[in-house]
């Protein structure tokens, strides 16, 4: 990430039951009490999805933790949030959604000059064997790194 970015949280989770075949940077629509709660990093989103509705993006299952200083202007935790991207990159996410069975998921948030920001990802679900793979890639890669460090 660039500079002037402070990230809130990751979905490490999703790297690992999804394979990543595209990303795109969303803004989002918050209430002021919801923005208070990512400044906090009070937001919960570990099966959060995103979903293409009449020519807009809406996030559905994060979790954004009522403010305790906001008294009776305090949002609703579990409302659905509207994602800000173009008309052209919605449609084109729209299409690969319905087409080629592909899910919206959540895999950072973080601050860009101020303003809450969402990567989101294109993802196709991983099998249990790509999971098992990927786990022996790592570990193989673990192991050499070791055998390297140990002969200088």
């Amino acid at each position: 990430m660039s500079e002037g970015v402070k990230i809130i949280a990751q979905n490490r989770k999703a790297r690992f039951d999804y394979s990543i075949d595209d990303s795109y940077e969303c803004g989002i629509e918050l209430f002021g009490t919801e923005v208070k709660s990512f400044r906090d990093g009070k937001i919960s989103f570990p099966d959060a999805w995103a979903e293409v509705v009449n020519g807009e993006v809406w996030l559905r299952s994060l979790r954004v933790a009522e403010n305790p200083f906001s008294s009776v202007f305090n949002h609703d935790p579990d409302r659905k949030k509207r994602l800000l991207l173009h008309k052209d990159e919605i449609k084109r996410i729209h299409r690969k959604v319905e087409e080629k069975g592909y899910t919206l998921i959540p895999l950072s948030f973080y601050f860009k000059k101020g303003r809450v920001k969402v990567e989101l990802g294109l993802c196709k679900g991983k099998k249990a064997f790509d999971k098992r793979a990927g786990i022996r890639e790592k570990d193989v890669k673990r192991d050499m790194e070791r055998e390297f460090r140990h002969s200088h």
